[in-house]
């Protein structure tokens, strides 16, 4: 009877052992064949592979449906150079953005209006990074005050600097990862609250005597509702899909909001001056921009039409360079396309900028080097705003182009974390500079 236990447990222990070296193995990318023949995971993870393969293969067999139209007065290639807003426009003399930079140039001339700006994007301009700059250039340029629209909470709310968020009671926060309604706001959240309080306060303003409106941004519920702002009970109406409620407007810095009713959709809280560019950051990790195809283009409409938008900033592409050797992203132009030409149709007063992927490195031959794919990508990138009419910048090329993430993590101080993937604090910090350069010398066109 001991005898058979012994080997009960030897032959346990063994496939244990032969089991976690064969995992870590995988996960290490370690490879020799006397080795693969008997790991226990290879098969598994070769069907991944060979899956994945599969998936790239018909990815390669799809013609791309952006056609690059060759017209006398257009210039497809503009789209290579670096720190260059354009619209193709083959005189490089005249202003892209036209419709917004009037709307600036009004700024500038004493008229009282705002201007929004809503910035899409990933990790990359994850906890304001990126857009905190550009929205502090922008307002000391041309007027206004306030970090704009804030998200109830968010995985980097304690990262973020510019504006401070404390939370309690239980949030319900649907998102793009696991919605069941097509009616996300386009931070690609909804939260819903019972009992549930937020406290935040604007860290981005720094004259006292400054007035912000704090206004809740909600959805509808067929009753009026009860809501608690700073202490104060306050009896709403949210009779429409997007509602902007002012909550306080004041110098004060700080809103604390409670909710009670676990039907109303809550968006967000938005810090805003009277007038001056507002720059709205919708940051989500992990996306490529394909997920608005969820949200419903009629409740895309309400928010324009409820909270309009001058321009919009798309910032997408480093989640697609997430295997060394892919090139082709003609799968890409496909799904993407309807996508941008749905939020141009929904948005139809705003201009509209896409930006394409920063630079992204993985280990070839034993040292990092720019994605093989990145040029195809960008290349696609741009033809997508080529084809809907929309401009153009090459965040790439802006970096320094090839190799420049692993060069930005290599300087002293560092541009780059040590992923090669997303620059620091400081790196986007000089991105925002660049883009907010390239606006002004668009804007240095307008007569």
């Amino acid at each position: 009877m001991n005898s058979n236990r012994r080997v009960f447990h030897f032959v346990l222990y063994s496939v244990g052992i032969l089991l976690a070296v064969s995992i870590a193995g995988v996960l290490l990318g370690f490879k020799w064949l006397p080795f693969n023949r008997v790991n226990l995971v290879s098969d598994v993870y070769s069907a991944k592979d060979t899956a994945q393969a599969k998936l790239a293969d018909a990815g390669d067999s799809i013609t791309a449906p952006v056609v690059i139209e060759k017209l006398p007065s257009k210039e497809f290639m503009l789209y290579q150079q670096p720190r260059l807003i354009t619209n193709f426009n083959a005189d490089t003399n005249t202003a892209s953005l036209q419709g917004f930079l009037g709307k600036l140039k009004a700024l500038k001339n004493g008229e009282k209006r705002k201007v929004r700006i809503a910035y899409f994007g990933d990790s990359m301009i994850e906890g304001d990074l990126l857009t905190q700059t550009f929205r502090q250039l922008m307002q000391q340029s041309f007027g206004g005050s306030g970090v704009g629209f804030v998200p109830i909470t968010s995985p980097v709310s304690k990262f973020r600097q510019t504006v401070s968020t404390s939370t309690a009671g239980s949030w319900d926060d649907e998102n793009f990862k696991d919605a069941k309604t097509s009616r996300l706001y386009p931070s690609g959240h909804i939260f819903r609250g019972n009992g549930a309080t937020v406290q935040m306060t604007d860290q981005t303003v720094k004259d006292s005597a400054v007035i912000l409106e704090k206004t809740l941004l909600c959805g509808a519920v067929n009753a009026t509702v009860n809501i608690v702002a700073n202490g104060v009970s306050l009896a709403v109406n949210t009779d429409k899909p997007v509602n902007r409620i002012s909550l306080s407007n004041d110098a004060g810095r700080t809103i604390k909001l409670g909710v009670n009713n676990p039907e109303l959709p809550v968006y967000g809280i938005s810090f805003e001056s009277e007038s001056g560019v507002i720059v709205d950051n919708f940051s989500f990790r992990g996306i490529t921009g394909v997920e608005f195809s969820k949200i419903d283009s009629s409740f895309l409409s309400a928010v324009s039409e409820n909270n309009p938008y001058d321009l919009i900033i798309f910032q997408y592409g480093v989640n697609l360079l997430f295997r060394p050797n892919d090139k082709n992203f003609s799968w890409y132009a496909k799904v993407m396309l309807p996508v941008v030409k749905k939020i141009r149709n929904c948005f139809p007063e705003t201009d509209f900028l896409l930006v394409s992927t920063a630079d992204r490195a993985f280990r070839y031959g034993g040292e990092y080097k720019s994605a093989i794919g990145i040029d195809s990508l960008i290349k696609v990138q741009a033809a997508l705003a080529y084809e809907t009419n929309s401009s153009f910048y090459n965040q790439f090329a802006a970096m320094g182009g090839t190799n420049s993430i692993v060069e930005w993590a290599k300087a002293k101080p560092s541009l780059a974390n040590q992923d090669y993937v997303h620059p620091n604090h400081r790196g986007a910090e000089i991105l925002a500079n660049y883009l907010f350069d390239a606006f002004i010398r668009e804007f240095s066109k307008m007569k």
